[in-house]
């Protein structure tokens, strides 16, 4: 298949507006168009299940056929770019903070955003955590200069809604309790999620307030003093010795590295 019609064929398959592209023909000299569309109508299908499957929350907050109308006008505007079925829908969440018809569930963006990030978790290469007692055999003065590379199923997803309990609630596997916890649920209570991969587990924990901060700045790269000073600054309330016992403690720290001390 030349790039032209590879390009046309690739076009006309995901907008059913238009035509099959022009020299299809079929080994059993039936008609091209009708069997394009069967296999437009296939592989559209079957992207739109993918999406479903892989958020799951959203899908069910939106219901089945509003999911399913999203998605399609997703694919029209951002259709996948990989063929790894397991990243499409990356773009769900940017798509949907624009999206005028969910305008009246302004949670629903980062909601998505947790979910992909749940996903990708799943899906990250695997790298052996240190143990506490790298981190107890350095001396206290280089601490602060010490930059801790996090495993690579980590993710932050900051949010002025409740999304781990919005997500949580519907973990629950009754759906009397379900809807119980739904209605006890004060979606303006700000929620910031941390995930990441514990064996085969994925695992969503809501952080205390400034570890967030914390988490974030490691994630770049700054050092420990500095990603401590950074979430002290956004308040007080932050506890380093509850952030470190969490990163080693759940084996998110893979390496250290010692950088300059700041003076």
């Amino acid at each position: 298949m030349d790039a032209a019609l590879e390009a046309r064929f690739a076009a006309a398959l995901l907008d059913p507006s238009l035509p099959p592209p022009e020299g299809l023909v079929t080994g059993q000299g039936g008609d091209p168009a009708r069997r394009f569309a069967i296999y437009r109508n296939n592989v559209v299908a079957s992207l739109v299940a993918a999406l479903e499957a892989r958020f799951p929350v959203t899908a069910a907050l939106l219901g089945r056929d509003a999911f399913r109308a999203t998605a399609r006008a997703l694919l029209g505007a951002r259709p996948p770019r990989s063929p790894l079925l397991f990243t499409w829908g990356d773009e769900l969440p940017g798509f949907l903070a624009g999206f005028s018809p969910v305008a009246a569930l302004p949670y629903l963006p980062d909601l998505a955003a947790l979910e992909a990030a749940r996903s990708r978790a799943f899906h990250a290469v695997d790298a052996e955590p240190i143990g506490a007692d790298a981190l107890a055999a350095l001396a206290p003065a280089a601490l602060p200069g010490l930059r801790l590379l996090l495993h690579p199923s980590v993710e932050l997803v900051v949010s002025r809604f409740a999304i781990v309990s919005l997500w949580s609630a519907h973990q629950e596997p009754d759906p009397a309790a379900v809807e119980a916890a739904l209605r006890a649920l004060d979606l303006a209570r700000a929620e910031d999620a941390l995930v990441w991969r514990s064996g085969e587990d994925v695992v969503v924990r809501a952080l205390p307030r400034g570890a967030a901060g914390f988490f974030a700045a490691l994630g770049a790269g700054e050092p420990l003093g500095a990603a401590a000073r950074a979430a002290l600054l956004s308040t007080a309330e932050f506890d380093l010795p509850a952030a470190l016992a969490l990163l080693l403690g759940a084996g998110l720290v893979v390496r250290l590295e010692q950088g300059e001390i700041p003076r």
